[in-house]
């Protein structure tokens, strides 16, 4: 078995360590068969869907959910991703009046549901800001959330639709998902301070 490792630093600028995996990489594709084939089956087949990734890790998972969903139905949604920057509530406000926005939802949601897609769900403050982002872009029909990991310690009444993976967390911990498009490789683990 692999040692831990030192990877990133914690908001508090001390070290993280690999305390578990999560996940593997053939554990994530299952999963997303699995949430595919839920969307599929709550929404009636692929008509009138779209997902929209949070930026920076939702949209390969959006990505690859939409695969998925076409494997499935024979259809491919359309995909988009959002980027909640400047929808947070703890945003500085020295940032600039400058807003390099990296949105990109290249298709109508009026009046379609749309599928919310991030990696992990934490206290729900950036689905919240999401969701005003979306709402800025046009008026979907619905809007579904779908997350690979809910690690709990919610501070807004939000809750996913859909879940790959519930775990139990302590605050102090740090759930890490790791993806080939931006990290190169595939994995979730759970990172704790070094001391």
């Amino acid at each position: 078995m692999k040692a831990p490792a030192t990877r990133k630093v914690s908001k508090a600028g001390g070290p993280l360590r690999e305390k578990a995996q999560l996940m593997s990489s053939s554990e994530i594709d299952r999963t997303l068969v699995r949430l595919a084939h839920e969307i599929v089956e709550r929404n009636n087949g692929a008509a009138g869907l779209a997902l929209v990734g949070v930026r920076r890790r939702g949209f390969p998972l959006a990505e690859r959910l939409a695969r998925k969903i076409a494997d499935i139905e024979k259809v491919h949604p359309p995909v988009g991703t959002i980027d909640i920057t400047f929808y947070r509530d703890d945003r500085s406000t020295s940032v600039g009046e400058a807003r390099v926005e990296h949105t990109s939802v290249p298709f109508s949601i009026e009046d379609k549901t749309v599928i919310l897609v991030d990696d992990v769900l934490y206290t729900g403050r950036s689905t919240r800001a999401a969701l005003d982002a979306l709402v800025d872009r046009g008026r979907p029909r619905r809007v579904e959330l779908c997350v690979l990991i809910d690690r709990g310690h919610r501070e807004l009444p939000i809750q996913a639709n859909y879940v790959g993976r519930v775990v139990q967390t302590a605050e102090a911990e740090i759930v890490e998902v790791h993806l080939h498009e931006v990290d190169g490789e595939d994995r979730v683990v759970l990172c704790e301070e070094s001391p």
